[in-house]
């Protein structure tokens, strides 16, 4: 499908220096919901990942499986970055996003799923500790 193409070459070369070219890949009024965030419309999206760029250095999203069916497609991925914030290492989160697609082919609806516990929280230095034994408490 070439219209998952060229949201996977988007999501794989964003950058603060292309989020013009939102409406080129969303609907005007789109839907996005993370962990963190749920919107609707090209400027709250955009807001979103102009904020990304914000928090975090070298900041890429590398795809890594991809399906599609119809007007749907769900890819899975893994972001790279480092946080300004923190002298940490760099970081990876694995997570997968859904799509849905207008028959402009330009993205509808957009829901990214990934354990914020896990990938994030765990990895913060003051986070760290407390999450390791609100894990080990939710085991016992």
């Amino acid at each position: 499908m070439a219209t998952l193409a060229r949201v996977v070459y988007f999501f794989e070369h964003l950058s603060p220096d292309n989020l013009l070219e939102l409406p080129l890949v969303y609907a005007d009024d789109a839907w996005f919901k993370d962990p963190f965030n749920e919107v609707k419309g090209l400027a709250e999206i955009g807001r979103i990942f102009a904020h990304m760029f914000v928090q975090a250095d070298s900041a890429r999203f590398v795809v890594t499986s991809q399906l599609a069916q119809d007007q749907a497609a769900f890819l899975t991925w893994d972001f790279e970055f480092k946080m300004k914030r923190f002298s940490m290492a760099p970081q990876s989160i694995r997570g997968a996003t859904h799509l849905h697609f207008n028959d402009a082919g330009l993205v509808t609806y957009h829901r990214d799923y990934w354990d914020a516990a896990e990938e994030l929280y765990e990895k913060l230095p003051l986070l760290s500790g407390l999450m390791r034994i609100l894990k080990r408490a939710a085991r016992n």
